[in-house]
């Protein structure tokens, strides 16, 4: 094994395994569950470079089938967006550890976008002209959005990447290459709802209460976005991020049952965080929907 591929390996482990130092029971909101989620997510990054990744030249068949998926578009913005809302976010935020970790998680989500842009240009893909990314003015709603947003279609495309790769629709060596960007997902949102959590405990009471109607007016718009609005291009012509998964889900074409995709996508997130530190809190809400519905699908 040569040291370059041992680096690349030993990298890949640490991103998808982490245990804080610390042992025993760690109370939601404290400031040991601060450094818990900020630490996992500063010592999971995997250092890997966008410019030199090696795409791998597919077959013409493998190469038409990734051309012809229709959410290039979508994944590039939806990253975009997501790198400014995290990162201004970020630019709010005073303790040091938290900031740090928020700072790498709008660099990531960067990764993400340059990541893509590097797949289409690889393979010939062309995209529609970028929007410009402006920085949001409610930043905490912004923070919101962007966070449960990536809760619930990372808990989709888990299942889906995983779907595609079991038919063969993308080539072995392609997952292989995109495969940290889904693996990023998952620590992105444990991240994420730990974050939600650990702000609700220290906010005074009635200040409780405004975050909680916040969080619910979050998920009205997302629901609203996803069933009301999830129709490819709004009226001013852009690409919908409440798209992504839809737009996925039909064009891999696999001959799947509603009950075998929820199966797998509930196997799928179970899989990425499973190591995780036990003591961290887990994604519930899109699972715990999977599950409900679930249980009225037969298959």
């Amino acid at each position: 094994m040569t040291g370059d591929v041992a680096a690349v390996e030993a990298s890949d482990f640490a991103m998808r395994n982490w245990k804080a130092r610390d042992t025993g029971p760690v109370r939601i909101g404290s400031p040991e569950h601060l450094r818990m989620f900020a630490q996992m997510l500063l010592d999971t990054h995997n250092p890997y470079k966008p410019a030199v990744i090696e795409w791998p030249k597919l077959a013409p068949d493998a190469l038409a089938r990734v051309t012809s998926l229709p959410i290039w578009d979508i994944a590039v913005q939806t990253e975009g967006r997501a790198s400014i809302r995290v990162k201004t976010f970020a630019s709010t935020v005073t303790e040091p550890l938290l900031r740090q970790a928020l700072e790498m998680d709008a660099g990531e989500e960067e990764r993400h976008k340059i990541v893509l842009s590097k797949l289409v240009e690889a393979y010939g893909i062309k995209l529609a002209p970028e929007p410009a990314y402006a920085a949001p003015r409610n930043l905490l709603w912004a923070w919101l959005v962007t966070g449960y947003s990536e809760c619930i279609d990372s808990f989709f495309a888990f299942g889906l990447f995983e779907t595609a790769r079991r038919s063969g629709f993308f080539p072995d060596e392609l997952v292989e290459t995109f495969e940290p960007v889904i693996q990023e997902e998952a620590r992105h949102i444990l991240f994420f709802v730990n974050w939600v959590a650990w702000r609700r405990r220290n906010l005074p009471i009635w200040k409780r209460l405004s975050f909680r109607l916040t969080e619910i007016a979050v998920w009205i718009f997302l629901v609203y976005e996803r069933i009301g609005i999830a129709r490819g291009i709004d009226s001013g012509g852009d690409m919908q991020d409440a798209n992504f998964a839809m737009q996925g889900s039909s064009a891999i074409g696999v001959d799947l049952s509603p009950a075998e995709l929820i199966d797998l996508c509930l196997a799928e997130n179970d899989r990425r965080m499973a190591g995780y530190d036990q003591r961290l809190l887990r994604p519930k809400l899109a699972p715990s929907l999977a599950r409900f519905a679930r249980r009225f699908i037969k298959g």
